[in-house]
């Protein structure tokens, strides 16, 4: 944010010394840096600043040997104004006008986006792997993610499951072996996916 830098109290008692002008495109603020003695600054701007550009409050009161920071805002404008900045200590003995310039904000860049050609087609897929190197890349896959004990003890109890079917020689526990059969095979096609 640019800053009008004024100082007080640096020559003489209640002297101010500041720029004969500044300019802004926005908000900006003013440092009263006190070189000397706590005092009184009051600030205002003529009627034509007075329309674009404000001050919370007029008076300030700046302490020994420090620095005051005040906010001035701006309205956006279509044309620059200008005018003048009064700067008041010692309860009026001592006055100092500065030029300001209020610029309207520069151009922003338009809201357009340039896509290059290439974007406005969707990416070429390289071709599904054929079933045997999916199913090879399901059990590398299996064995990289620690899986494989799961698979194996999977594998025995689908096994144990089949035996046992076979063993009673009965329709429904064949129907249930079929079943978790069906869903154990679908779940490591999902897996695999």
């Amino acid at each position: 944010m640019p800053t009008l830098s004024v100082e007080l109290n640096g020559d003489a008692v209640h002297s101010i010394r500041a720029p004969d002008r500044f300019e802004a495109t926005g908000p900006f603020s003013i440092a009263l840096e006190n070189r000397g003695r706590s005092t009184h600054v009051h600030l205002h701007f003529d009627d034509e600043l007075d329309r674009a550009l404000s001050i919370a409050e007029t008076n300030h009161f700046v302490d020994d040997e420090s620095t005051r920071r005040v906010h001035v805002t701006a309205d956006d404008v279509d044309a620059p104004i200008t005018g003048k900045l009064k700067v008041v200590t010692g309860y009026g003995s001592n006055a100092r006008y500065v030029d300001v310039r209020l610029d309207p904000p520069p151009d922003t860049a338009p809201d357009e986006v340039a896509v290059d050609e290439t974007f406005t087609k969707p990416p070429e897929r390289p071709p599904d792997p054929p079933t045997r190197q999916r199913v090879a890349n399901a059990i590398a896959g299996l064995v990289e993610r620690g899986g494989l004990p799961g698979a194996v003890l999977g594998f025995l109890a689908v096994a144990a499951g089949v035996a046992i079917a076979f063993a009673i020689d009965s329709v429904i526990v064949s129907i249930a072996v079929g079943v978790v059969l069906t869903v154990s095979i679908a779940a490591v096609l999902l897996a695999a996916a």
